[in-house]
């Protein structure tokens, strides 16, 4: 099972990673790009419908997601 699979968001944006027993706090844009991580989403296609939803620059966005994943693998969370 992939580790993102595992994951588990609440309604307070609490990532839970149950594998390890660790909890992360997220923001609004965290949670909603890990939910889109959870439904198999390619990058590009969260930054596409993030750019949509807030009326941002694709650039801006992709610097933003991109830092995220980057996050996201150093914390073993993405592989």
């Amino acid at each position: 099972m992939n580790t993102i699979d595992q994951l588990v968001l609440d309604e307070n944006n609490i990532l839970f990673y149950p594998m390890m027993g660790n909890s992360y706090q997220l923001n609004n844009l965290g949670n909603e790009i890990v939910t889109s991580l959870k439904q198999h989403k390619t990058k590009d296609e969260i930054i596409e419908a993030l750019a949509l939803k807030y009326e941002v620059s694709k650039s801006e966005l992709f610097i933003d997601v991109s830092d995220f994943l980057s996050k996201l693998k150093i914390y073993g969370l993405l592989s």
